[in-house]
């Protein structure tokens, strides 16, 4: 699995991000079924609110070797503010629509 990794803008500077490689390595939460190597492609954000960015970046991740986009669990649980950001679906709707059904999106981390 090649990832390319998607947090919240909003909660960067509070949050660097160690519980979602932990996870990854360890293939746990949502990548306990995983086989094989996780390969982390890129890392960035959604750009800010309303999340607009993310589709190009998810779409230059994909260009870059990435099969799956990973919206990290700030933006769809709230981790660790407790607020998710009120356009996760959507945002998550538009990068399926532009990636469509050969890429996959795993909608949280832990």
């Amino acid at each position: 699995m090649k990832v390319g990794l998607i947090r919240c803008l909003q909660t960067e500077d509070m949050c660097p991000g160690t519980a979602d490689f932990k996870v990854m390595r360890e293939k746990k939460c949502a990548f306990k079924d995983v086989e094989g190597e996780i390969e982390v492609i890129g890392v960035t954000t959604c750009g800010g609110c309303p999340g607009k960015k993310a589709v190009t970046r998810a779409a230059m991740m994909v260009e870059r070797g990435a099969d799956t986009i990973v919206l990290a669990s700030c933006i769809t649980k709230g981790t660790p503010i407790g607020f998710a950001c009120p356009h996760a679906q959507a945002m998550k709707d538009a990068i399926k629509k532009r990636l469509g059904e050969d890429v996959s999106i795993i909608d949280h981390t832990h």
